[in-house]
């Protein structure tokens, strides 16, 4: 499972009965993000939305996942840089609680639980 990764920390919020799951790790390649993703993805098929986030040496790239543009991936690359972060990745699962959020509500949702995730990383 994910969660036996040395470098790998996650944290869940519940926003409006929408659960937000955000994992966050170490990386060093492309290759990598997309197997951490990959990996992610296939632990959560249920799950409405898979967003992601991540910064290396020179590349970053972040997606929605069918969320409104702007209101779930680009919140997780932000909390990357605030923190001043590379070699990192963050990915939020949204399981969908039946209640709409909006984007303001969306953008807090994702962006705190990518933080929290991200925080406890730094701590290590």
């Amino acid at each position: 499972m994910m969660e036996e990764a040395a470098t790998l920390q996650f944290y869940e919020i519940t926003e409006k009965k929408s659960r937000f799951i955000a994992y966050s790790g170490g990386i060093t390649s492309v290759d990598e993000a997309d197997a951490f993703i990959d990996e992610i993805t296939r632990e959560h098929r249920k799950a409405r939305h898979i967003v992601y986030a991540y910064v290396l040496p020179g590349a970053e790239k972040y997606s929605d996942a069918g969320e409104p543009r702007g209101t779930a991936g680009l919140p997780l690359l932000n909390a990357i840089k605030r923190r001043e972060l590379c070699g990192v990745i963050v990915v939020v699962v949204r399981y969908f609680g039946g209640v709409l959020l909006g984007k303001g509500g969306l953008i807090r949702a994702y962006g705190k639980a990518a933080g929290k995730a991200l925080d406890t990383l730094c701590t290590l």
